[in-house]
C-alpha cells in the first residue's frame, strides 16, 4: 500500500502502467476506518495485478480537488493512467472486487 500526496500522485497513479486503487480517507472519519483493513484485505488478494494506495485527505488539496472528491471514503480506479470508476461510501467487499475483476 503506497501513501499517496499531491506531489507523488502523478508519478505513482497517473503514470502508472495497469490498474491502480486509491482510497481517499481521513484518520477522524470514521467509515474510513471500517474501509482501510478491507482495502488492504484486497491489496493483497490482487498483489502483482494492481496497485493500491491511500491519500490522507487532510495532508492534500490539490489532487482530492482535481478529482472532486466531496465525501469520504472514496476509492478511485485507473487503468493505465485514466480513470474509470468511483466508488463513494463504505461498500461490501464484492462490489469492490467485482470492479477490479471488470477491469483487469
Amino acid at each position: 500500500m503506497i501513501t499517496l500526496n499531491d506531489q507523488n500522485f502523478s508519478t505513482e497513479i497517473k503514470q502508472a502502467v495497469g490498474l491502480a486503487v486509491v482510497d481517499f480517507w481521513a484518520p477522524w472519519c470514521g467509515p474510513c476506518q471500517l474501509l482501510g483493513p478491507l482495502i488492504e484485505s484486497i491489496a493483497g488478494e490482487f498483489e502483482g495485478k494492481a496497485k493500491f494506495g491511500k491519500f490522507n485527505v487532510d495532508e492534500g488539496l490539490n489532487i482530492p480537488t482535481e478529482f472532486s472528491i466531496q465525501s469520504i471514503p472514496t476509492v478511485l480506479f485507473f487503468k493505465n493512467g485514466e480513470l474509470k470508476q468511483s466508488l463513494i461510501g463504505l461498500r461490501p467487499k464484492e462490489e469492490y472486487l467485482n470492479l477490479l475483476n471488470s477491469l483487469l
